[in-house]
């Protein structure tokens, strides 16, 4: 299975990343080669990646958001739960996970992930149905963040039954007033993090796997936070736990 990768930052950081099969690049016809472009270009040409001049319109089939480049790439590679667990213990660090139960919006996927790539997540897990894939629009969204990121598909009930066999402390990220406030946890340890859906939150079962669930506090009149803000904030939250010198 191919598909087409676009925008300036996904193609460079895909070529960057080598994690796919690249077959073409189609650069439409009169962009300027400057900055990031001549990047791309260079990395192109030193892996002889086949370069064809398209007119603009046939990128803008692909995308409105392409900047005059498209990259013919295979599919997205996912792994398994036994490669993110090897990715810790190859950088000899405390296992740190993001759950992603549900979350069905492109938009917060890519935003999410790129915040987990940031703090340094060793991979992310995700349902087998019923929710986003890694689509291109999810590597838009994420400035190309998940070509370097570990993605599993996964029973996440299960997944969550074996994190624990490995000393894991998993935290559901939820509403519901038995859910502790930040400051009363601690987020340091090997650690998963669970963010539910934009609209539903956590399955049932996924929630009862959690060993605690956590809530942020609010201030104002709204509620709660979209999905992906408030997991990012709680990444950034244990990433400055699992970091104080």
């Amino acid at each position: 299975m191919k598909e087409f990768i676009y925008g300036r930052n996904p193609v460079y950081e895909t070529l960057r990343a080598r994690r796919r099969d690249v077959f073409r690049l189609q650069v439409a016809e009169g962009v300027q080669e400057k900055g990031r472009m001549v990047e791309i270009l260079d990395l192109a040409a030193k892996r002889k990646i086949p370069l064809e001049r398209v007119q603009r319109a046939r990128l803008d089939k692909l995308s409105e958001n392409h900047q005059g480049l498209a990259l013919e790439a295979s599919a997205y590679p996912y792994v398994e739960l036994e490669d993110i667990l090897e990715n810790a213990k190859t950088h000899g660090e405390l296992l740190f996970v993001l759950i992603l139960d549900t979350l069905q919006n492109p938009q917060n996927l890519g935003t999410i992930i790129r915040t987990a790539e940031a703090v340094g997540v060793h991979g992310v897990l995700t349902p087998t149905h019923r929710a986003a894939e890694i689509t291109p629009a999810v590597v838009s969204a994420s400035a190309g963040a998940s070509e370097y990121m570990l993605v599993a598909r996964a029973n996440l009930a299960q997944a969550i039954t074996k994190l624990k066999e490995s000393d894991v402390w998993v935290v559901g990220l939820d509403e519901s007033p038995e859910s502790k406030n930040l400051t009363d946890v601690r987020l340091d340890g090997a650690l998963a993090i669970v963010v539910g859906s934009e609209g539903e939150g956590i399955r049932p079962l996924v929630r009862q796997s959690c060993d605690f669930l956590l809530r942020l506090p609010m201030m104002g009149h709204i509620e709660s936070l979209n999905a992906a803000v408030a997991g990012s904030v709680i990444l950034y939250q244990a990433y400055f736990t699992r970091h104080k010198s």
